[in-house]
């Protein structure tokens, strides 16, 4: 039997083990010969390669998914955070009708499939002529970034104290000036966090990208793993290879920055 001291350290250790061991799998298999990627597995592998990378970058042209997902998640990312953040401020210190009803609008949003609105959403764009270029990523991913930014904010503006800025505005400032000059770098971290969500948001996203792109050169990192093919087979090791590549800025973003991202979904929660 465990002693109960040792509970918790074996818990989060059989965690991360469960959580590090599929991505270990991936890499090792991303390295391994496509001949023996179906024989028995190995735990140490036999042999290590790096012609899936080689041929990922060479032949497939991979940095054009990367260009195109750095873009379009940057893009996304400043959106949704320049247009939310005021909104989310207005929320948490404004009072007007229909304040609550708005925000459950706002949540609302984003509890709409996707898969609902793809067709309608495809014509749209089609008609303005956005198929198969970044706005037309960029717009749909905004409008479903949106309500994750505004209720983020929303929660860590109603957790800082208002006396702050009734002091300030005692002093002569105007709302805006004391929103920008103290509250705003107050929510810092916060911003950063919702940021960072944001843009795993658009990078991961898959749905719109696949319907909303014809040409390779405007596929995303996803949709550019999806559409792998081989002439006679799947190319399982390219399509490994390309989701290492593809999870490593995710991987460093998160284990770089978790006590950020922690900090700011649960700064919220001091007040309601």
């Amino acid at each position: 039997m465990i002693p109960s001291r040792l509970v918790r350290p074996t818990a989060t250790a059989l965690l991360l083990l469960a959580w590090a061991f599929p991505l270990y799998w991936m890499v090792t298999a991303s390295l391994t010969p496509e001949s023996q990627l179906f024989e028995t597995p190995h735990i140490v592998p036999r042999a290590l390669v790096f012609n899936h990378y080689q041929a990922l970058f060479a032949e497939r042209r991979f940095w054009m998914p990367i260009r195109n997902s750095l873009v379009v998640a940057a893009a996304t990312t400043t959106l949704a955070v320049l247009v939310g953040t005021p909104c989310a401020y207005a929320m948490a210190r404004l009072h007007f009708r229909g304040k609550t009803w708005l925000l459950a609008a706002v949540l609302a949003v984003s509890m709409l499939p996707q898969i609902s609105i793809v067709s309608p959403l495809f014509l749209v764009l089609r008609v303005v002529g956005l198929i198969d270029t970044y706005p037309g990523l960029v717009v749909p991913y905004v409008t479903f970034a949106l309500p994750l930014v505004v209720w983020l904010m929303t929660g860590f503006f109603r957790g800082l104290p208002s006396e702050i800025e009734d002091a300030a505005r005692i002093d002569g400032a105007g709302r805006v000036r004391a929103a920008i000059e103290i509250t705003l770098p107050l929510a810092a971290p916060a911003v950063a966090t919702t940021a960072i969500l944001t843009f795993l948001y658009a990078w991961n996203e898959f749905l719109f990208a696949l319907s909303f792109t014809v040409s390779p050169e405007r596929q995303t990192v996803p949709v550019a793993i999806a559409l792998f093919r081989g002439q006679y087979q799947i190319p399982w090791g390219e399509i490994l290879a390309g989701a290492v590549v593809a999870s490593v800025p995710v991987i460093v973003v998160v284990v770089a920055l978790q006590r950020r991202i922690v900090s700011g979904l649960t700064s919220g929660a001091v007040k309601g």
